[in-house]
Parts: C-alpha cells; structure tokens; sequence
C-alpha cells in the first residue's frame, strides 16, 4: 500500500496528502501527519496555471454578484458540511466522503458554521490513533507475514518427509531386490553342487560296476588250460609248474590298484583324508576340496610335495593313477597362480 493511500484512509484528503509527502520529501508517512496535522487548518493554496482571463471573469461574475447582492439582503455563506446524522463538522468534500465510507452516514449538508482548528490536544490525540492504527496495521502485516512463513516452513517440512519417504521405499526395494538375487544365486549354486554330486556319485556306480566284472573275465582262461583229458604224466609234471608260474605273474599284470588314499593338506593347515577310485580324475579330487571349503567357484591349485609338483589344467582330466597317486599320495592346497 502506497503513503498516500495509507494517509486517504486515515481521513486525510488526498491533495493534502500529497502536498505533505511533497513537502516532507517522501521521507515517510509519519513525518507527513505530523504535517498535516499541524497544517490541518491551513487551506491548500491555489493551483499553478490558471490564466488572466480566467481571473478576469472570475473578477468580472463576483463583482456582479456582489452588485446583485447589495440591492438585496446578504446571503449566508457556507463554510463547512454538516452530518446530520452525527453532527459532525468537515472542510471538504473528502473528508466527507471518508467519513461516510467509514460510519456509512448518508445525510450530509452545508453548514454556516466553521469548523474549529484543532487544539494541541487534539491533534496529540488525533495522531496518537493515528499512530495506534498504524502499529496495528504493522502487527497484523508482521502476523500475516510470520503465518506464511511458519506455512511455507511447514510445507518444506512436509516435503522433505515425502522425500525421506520415497527414499526408504526405493531402499527397501533395491535392498529386497538385492536379497532375491542373492537367493537366487545360492539357490543356482546348490543346484550346481547337486548335480555335480549326482555325476560324481553316477560315475563312482559305474565304475564300481565295472571293476566288479573284471575279475570274471579275468578267471575264465585259467579253467580252460586245465581241461584237457589226454594229458601224459610228463605233461601233467610240466603242466603243474605252468599253472604255478601263472599266479605269480598275474600279480605283476593287477598292479593296478583299484583305489587311491589321498591325504589333502588345506591352507590352514587342516588334513582331510578321502578314498578315490583309482580311475577317477584328479578333478574329482579338486571337487571335493571345493565342497569342503562350501565354494564350488573357489579358485586353487594342487601339488605334491616330494617330489615338488603341481598339476597343470590338463592333468586334472587324467586318472589319478596315470597321475601315480596310488594306492596312496599327500596333496597340497596352494592358491591359484
């Protein structure tokens, strides 16, 4: 709200409140009724600009007038307008139409009487409401004020706990997302020992079923060097150190032993002792470390130590006795070069 508008409603009039802005150079609306009131009894004086002829006529209607007037009985002059309502006394046309905006009066006329100046009373009084409402008007603009911001704070508030919110959602998502995954990847994992396990153990039957068979096959030429009916003594006298010869000489041809003992020393120091079969690979020995260490992923080497040897990629798909691990052999855990 702009000084003079703030001075209009407070009752001043509006020429009179500019004249006061303009002679207190704008320095503030306080300085200004201080003006006005202390000048309240002054009239404004006359506007800049009005030419001789207008005087002229001017001149020229009052001293008709005044000629008309002495042939007949002085009129009354108006000095002010009057509420009937209220009796109350104003100076102009302004005053009375601030007045009536404020009590809502609506009967007005003119008045002989004039309107008295105010006393230093008065005008203490008149700008002590004067200042009274302007503080007030100041408190309810500092209220207003202290109210929008205390709104746009709770707003902010608001805000920053819708955004904490959608924060923690998005990290409960990503966290069970996360943990899905996980899941999912141990479940994978499980799967892959299972069926690791099953092939181990599908190999182990059929390898066991094969050297269950062997032995069969191995006897069956034996029964028939001894079946000829028509043998002579002295052929039955040589016949007898041959069958005896053969036994020695078969253990030599089954040297292959049909199991390993494998002794596996860990990184930290720990021993695991397992059983083999002879022609499994050393593969299935590395498979069995890894699910000891419950990391099929798990990345390591193998080596025995006297004589110094470690295996290469290529002799884990070799059997473990073309490796000479049999019947027995000390491995040892080494990291992965």
């Amino acid at each position: 709200m702009s000084d003079i508008q703030m001075l209009m409603d407070m009752g001043f009039p509006k020429e009179k409140a500019e004249r006061a802005l303009e002679v207190t150079n704008n320095t503030g609306i306080e300085q200004a009724m201080e003006w006005l009131l202390a000048h309240a009894d002054e009239p404004l004086p006359p506007a800049s600009g009005t030419g001789s002829g207008d005087n002229s006529g001017e001149t020229t209607a009052n001293s008709a007038a005044t000629e008309g007037a002495t042939d007949e009985q002085p009129a009354a002059v108006a000095k002010s307008l009057k509420c009937d309502e209220c009796g109350k006394l104003f100076k102009s046309q302004e005053e009375v139409e601030f007045h009536a905006a404020k009590t809502e009066h609506s009967s007005f006329s003119e008045s002989t009487e004039e309107k008295k100046p105010l006393t230093e009373e008065e005008k203490k009084a008149q700008l002590a409401l004067l200042e009274d409402k302007m503080r007030r008007k100041r408190q309810e603009r500092e209220e207003n004020e202290k109210k929008e911001a205390m709104e746009r704070e709770r707003l902010r508030i608001k805000s920053g706990k819708d955004m904490l919110e959608a924060r923690r959602k998005m990290e409960e998502q990503e966290m069970k997302k996360l943990m899905d995954q996980r899941k999912r990847e141990k479940l994978e994992s499980q799967q892959a020992r299972d069926r690791v396990r099953a092939q181990i153990e599908a190999d182990r039957a059929a390898r066991k079923a094969k050297d269950s068979g062997e032995p069969a096959t191995a006897t069956s030429p034996t029964s028939t060097t001894v079946s000829p009916p028509a043998a002579t003594a002295s052929t039955a006298a040589t016949a007898v150190p041959a069958t005896s010869t053969t036994p020695t000489a078969k253990p030599a041809e089954k040297k292959s032993y049909s199991s390993a003992k494998i002794a596996i020393r860990m990184m930290d120091g720990t021993q695991l002792v397992q059983t083999f079969q002879a022609a499994e690979q050393l593969a299935a020995v590395r498979l069995f470390v890894q699910l000891k260490m419950d990391a099929v992923d798990a990345s390591f080497g193998l080596m025995t130590n006297f004589p110094k040897k470690v295996f290469t990629d290529e002799e884990y798909d070799m059997p473990l006795d073309k490796l000479g691990l049999v019947p027995n052999a000390v491995l040892i855990v080494t990291k992965a070069p």
